[in-house]
């Protein structure tokens, strides 16, 4: 979908259903704009307009709605599981803002509250059965929806079963759900349907006895290895029962031996887990609903001292790489995933990827370590020791001075910064809002540091000053000397120019001006025929 940039596209537009305009000239519905939102989505992508009439001539008329956008943002995407940007544009001194709403995930299609919505023209209507099936069938066959041949309801555990209950009651806050039959409650989340016990049911749900029966390679085994040794592991146990029968047992064990890490800030103490558990539980859910179960294996989870690794058959699902990672999402299991997210653990972990890796910044950790997968195996280790306890002052520093909440791609920026690491094409784009939040600071052409204020909460002002002043003192000490070499006969601004070609002509004016205010240079003549002498 290819979206409108300017004022005069968006007033010439065709409204439909890829772009919606609401006047909102002061407030607009959250839960409205996400219907809104997950129905353009649905229809392959669009924009949502706010401060434009709908009806033409459209005119622009201003909207005050959602005056903190980057937090709406994030509310959409937490809400939706899909990626949303936003853009203001500015019209007669008129506030225009713009939602841009990604495409659904490749068979999968967006919800919200339950409901699949789609605009057919301009109604907003619940997406039909045939439409639903077609984007299903955009991945290809799901083969935890297929039936398992011979697999009986009484093949299904209750304490799973009733686990998952539970945990549905609470997100939906429905407690009809718990008069509910075991069979009505199986059919309603879709791990039975009228043919039988999908292979959903079997993983989820199923006793130890039908998947040995029906599909042994449905297992999550555990060790503990306090060394590198390649022996048996100091502890082991294996899990082929239904999910939600184990899952917690899982992160049991993985706690047991979850050491604290001490930080002190102030007269502050904190401790920060070796193991975060809300990073721990989504990826194991991410191995659950992505692992293909079609191929032998076992998910493995290996936790040594300071480190866990998780291991899972099958490779990224298709279209997912590493490098789109956090912006697409494609589950290889789907009916798996909608039985998750109707519980409210996939709605956690929709953008599970995405979780991982801010957690893993604001803890001051490693980021997660993907060597070792390739087309066969998935393979994450999750690093728990902290890099540098004073990146844990930076963060507790943003967090209270920012209102606005931040993105992946914002903490993947921030953490960059910190680590004096490259910036790409994803973190570059972040640079702007980061500076207006006072996070970053720009200090030269493609130059970008974190503010000052947060070195000094770290206690490091020497490493922002090294940062910021040695480039600027380098390239002073570069003007004078050419300044100094030419003086007899006086050195023109262009030539100046030359001497730097890196920066612009408004950063090598700044740097003349300090060089001028520190005595070390003169100008002689006027205008363009201006030209700088160095003071003996």
């Amino acid at each position: 979908m290819t979206h409108t940039n300017s004022i005069q596209e968006l007033l010439e537009a065709k409204e439909g259903e890829h772009i919606q305009f609401k006047e909102a000239k002061n407030r607009f519905d959250f839960e409205m704009a996400a219907k809104c939102c997950c129905a353009l989505a649905n229809n392959g992508g669009g924009q949502l307009v706010f401060g434009i009439t709908d009806k033409r001539p459209r005119r622009v008329v201003g909207t005050s709605a959602f005056n903190q956008p980057e937090r709406t943002r994030m509310k959409l995407i937490d809400k939706l599981k899909i990626n949303i940007d936003f853009r203001i544009l500015s019209y007669e001194g008129k506030r225009v803002l713009v939602f841009d709403v990604r495409e659904h995930p490749i068979g999968w299609p967006v919800q919200c509250g339950g409901v699949a919505w789609i605009y057919e023209g301009d109604a907003l209507k619940p997406m039909s059965e045939n439409m639903r099936r077609k984007i299903y069938d955009e991945a290809g066959i799901d083969f935890s929806g297929t039936i398992c041949a011979g697999a009986k309801i009484e093949d299904l555990d209750e304490t799973a079963i009733d686990n998952f209950r539970s945990k549905w009651i609470d997100k939906k806050g429905k407690k009809k759900l718990a008069t509910l039959s075991k069979e009505q409650l199986l059919h309603d989340c879709g791990a039975v349907t009228d043919e039988g016990v999908t292979y959903a049911g079997l993983i989820l749900f199923g006793k130890n006895q039908a998947i040995r029966k029906y599909l042994p390679q449905a297992e999550i085994i555990f060790e503990y290895r306090s060394s590198e040794s390649s022996g048996p592991a100091n502890q082991r146990e294996e899990f082929r029962s239904g999910f939600f029968a184990c899952y917690d047992r899982i992160w049991e064990l993985i706690n047991l031996r979850n050491d604290k890490q001490h930080y002190q800030e102030g007269f502050f103490v904190f401790d920060i887990a070796t193991f975060n558990e809300r990073v721990v539980r989504e990826v194991i859910l991410n191995a659950v609903s992505h692992r293909n179960y079609q191929l032998g294996g076992s998910i493995f989870i290996r936790q040594f001292r300071d480190r866990l690794v998780v291991e899972s058959p099958g490779g990224l699902p298709l279209g997912i790489t590493l490098d789109n990672i956090l912006d697409r999402q494609l589950p290889r299991n789907r009916r798996i995933a909608e039985i998750l997210s109707l519980c409210g653990m996939v709605e956690r972990s929709g953008q599970g990827m995405n979780l991982i890796f801010e957690l893993s910044v604001q803890e001051a950790k490693p980021l997660p370590d993907f060597t070792g997968t390739d087309d066969f195996f998935v393979k994450i280790t999750l690093n728990g020791l902290i890099i540098d306890k004073a990146m844990l002052s930076v963060i507790n520093r943003i967090s209270t001075k920012c209102e606005e909440l931040l993105s992946t791609e914002d903490f993947l920026t921030i953490n960059a910064l910190y680590h004096g690491l490259t910036l790409d094409k994803k973190m570059q784009s972040r640079l702007k809002r980061l500076i207006d939040m006072g996070i970053v600071e720009h200090i030269g052409r493609k130059k970008y540091v974190l503010a000052r204020s947060l070195y000094a909460a770290a206690g490091k002002t020497g490493v922002h000053t090294r940062r910021v002043g040695l480039d600027r003192d380098t390239n002073k000490e570069l003007l004078l000397k050419h300044i100094r070499q030419n003086n007899a006969v006086g050195t023109p601004f262009k030539e100046l120019q030359q001497v730097l070609p890196g920066l612009s002509r408004n950063q090598i004016r700044v740097l003349i001006r300090e060089l001028r205010n520190q005595g070390e240079i003169f100008p002689a003549g006027r205008t363009s025929g201006t030209k700088w002498h160095a003071n003996k």
